[in-house]
């Protein structure tokens, strides 16, 4: 019985991604998936900071389960945790698995393919029946495939936009990071960098829907995550869906397969 005073405890989800720390409480979902706009942003330079974690897990109470899928630092993720246990909750990370909530990966060495790519598969397959072709655009583009039958087909990493315009930068100082528009031949270098790497992304993704619809014998629907996935859709023919909480997403369908429930770390 509980005690007055008490409530009950509560699911809270948290992705540790390569820029930012993504958090939420899963009980404020509507229905079964969790709703949108509801996660709550820290970037990795506030996030090493612990008076800034504190403050970000203040709802946080004793007793309350924690699911984290991290694909940062060992430090960071230290870091998040060691929050998590001045506040008593009780810690589980999400690892990656073969088979989980009816998909089934491609990689032979499960350990080898990031858990947020995972829980992107398990995100797509809970959506609806049907193929997916699941791309990511944060630091990395990711673009997996995943048939009718929940078996992932494998997928493709590359530079995100962001990351091909930083990386041209620290080779040649005077080229600008951001700033320009996309088109098919840019007459001033900031609209030739943005079209390059914008134009690279999508054709890559535009490529990647060919060769699924070879593989599978049909076109998936094609899903679309990551802080750069506004930049990549913007004023494209495409129209992919968008899932800005993809991999948190994930980690619910993640949770609710769990055999065990996260424990304290003590």
């Amino acid at each position: 019985m509980m005690r007055a005073g008490m409530h009950p405890a509560r699911t809270w989800l948290i992705d540790l991604g390569n820029t930012r720390l993504k958090w939420m409480c899963a009980d404020r979902a509507h229905g079964d998936a969790l709703a949108p706009g509801q996660a709550h942003a820290l970037a990795h330079a506030e996030s090493a900071d612990a008076s800034a974690l504190d403050a970000a897990f203040a709802a946080v109470a004793a007793g309350d389960h924690v699911w984290i899928a991290s694909v940062a630092s060992p430090a960071l993720t230290a870091a998040v945790e060691s929050a998590l246990r001045r506040r008593g909750a009780q810690v589980a990370r999400a690892l990656t698995q073969a088979e989980c909530a009816g998909v089934r990966i491609a990689y032979a060495d499960p350990s080898r393919l990031g858990v947020d790519r995972f829980l992107a598969l398990l995100a797509a397959q809970a959506r609806a029946p049907g193929a997916w072709l699941i791309v990511s655009v944060g630091t990395a583009l990711t673009i997996d495939l995943l048939d009718a039958d929940g078996l992932h087909q494998g997928g493709l990493i590359a530079p995100s936009p962001t990351l091909m315009r930083e990386s041209l930068a620290q080779r040649a100082s005077q080229l600008p990071i951001d700033g320009g528009a996309v088109m098919d031949f840019a007459t001033d270098t900031v609209d030739a960098l943005a079209s390059g790497a914008i134009l690279s992304a999508r054709a890559l993704i535009a490529r990647s829907l060919r060769s699924a619809r070879r593989r599978v014998g049909r076109v998936p629907t094609l899903l679309i995550a990551g802080g750069g996935a506004d930049a990549v859709c913007a004023g494209w023919r495409m129209h992919p869906q968008r899932a800005p909480d993809l991999v948190l997403q994930g980690l619910q369908v993640y949770a609710q397969a769990a055999s065990e429930p996260p424990r304290r770390l003590d």
